[in-house]
């Protein structure tokens, strides 16, 4: 069957069309995505504007149509922090449903851990063993840990790229001393539960997802997209501490150059790169595993496992 999961994200909103199959992985069958961005479209009063709600729905009725036209029997729907926390959340809910029809569920920040963990382990296996996952979105950071595909420890930090480089960087490029208060900023909220991590044991391998880490990984020397899905990638500590201080020193547009960033997200690669390196030194891990299933995937595999055999 074909299933759609369409993600309204902090900062893209995406569609994705897999055929699936029970005991197989889901095959890509069609997307359809917009930079939305919306955590960037909150007003004084912490409420998404009317600009980025209409132009939500309008995806939202296009990847419906999309949807249909490609055969798709069901869609999933989700959101997560930026509609999560908006103080208007439940009126942008009401009406995508009243345009659309659609019933969009808002994840929490632990579900929106557990369902990426859960892809994270099907796409490297029980060869693993204990697995360290991380995912950095728009607003918020993801960290889980585990054995089973339920992780023992699943947290949510609001340590977002889009929401650090909102609150704390100041300037294109950002100032030194804005870049230093995010870095302080981020060390001291990923400590705050760093130790419930570190508690249920070393993990086997540290992995991470999003495309914040992909494009970080990317700009370190990891082979381009283009090379598909399973070739290796992986992200250093030792580079990450030199992406901070290059990216940092400069505008967002020289950084929309280098290959593998898209211009939509050169804005938040400081803040990116600070949150991946405080969260790597303070959970010790020398290097990430790059995984390409994140919490689309999971949501999907979720789905899987309750249809038929």
């Amino acid at each position: 069957m074909r299933l759609g999961v369409l993600d309204l994200g902090s900062n893209t909103v995406h569609l994705l069309l897999v055929d699936a199959h029970s005991g197989a992985a889901p095959v890509p069958a069609s997307k359809l995505k917009m930079p939305l961005r919306l955590s960037e479209h909150l007003n004084d009063d912490g409420e998404i504007g009317t600009p980025a709600i209409d132009a939500l729905i309008d995806f939202v009725a296009r990847g419906q149509r999309l949807a249909e036209d490609k055969g798709a029997t069901e869609v999933m729907a989700f959101a997560t922090s930026a509609i999560r926390e908006a103080r208007n959340g439940d009126h942008v809910l009401a009406r995508v449903r009243a345009e659309t029809g659609l019933d969009i569920e808002v994840l929490s920040g632990v579900d929106e851990a557990r369902m990426t963990f859960l892809a994270v382990r099907r796409w490297f296996g029980w060869s693993s063993d204990r697995i360290l996952a991380f995912d950095i979105g728009g607003g918020s950071l993801e960290l889980a840990s585990g054995t089973d595909e339920e992780p023992d420890v699943a947290v949510s930090v609001p340590l977002g790229a889009g929401r650090l480089t909102r609150d704390y960087l100041v300037g294109d490029p950002p100032s030194p001393e804005s870049v230093r208060e995010a870095r302080r900023h981020a060390r001291a909220s990923i400590a705050e539960v760093a130790g419930r991590l570190r508690r249920v044991g070393e993990p086997r391998l540290a992995v991470a997802t999003s495309k914040t880490f992909r494009q970080l990984a990317r700009i370190a020397g990891a082979a381009p997209s283009s090379e598909g899905v399973h070739v290796r990638r992986v992200l250093r500590l030792d580079d990450v501490r030199e992406l901070v201080p290059r990216l940092a020193g400069m505008t967002a547009t020289q950084r929309s150059r280098i290959p593998g960033v898209s211009e939509g997200r050169s804005e938040q690669m400081v803040a990116g790169a600070v949150v991946a390196e405080a969260a790597m030194e303070l959970l010790d891990v020398d290097e990430l595993v790059i995984c390409p299933w994140a919490l689309r995937e999971g949501i999907i595999l979720r789905r899987m496992d309750g249809l038929p055999r």
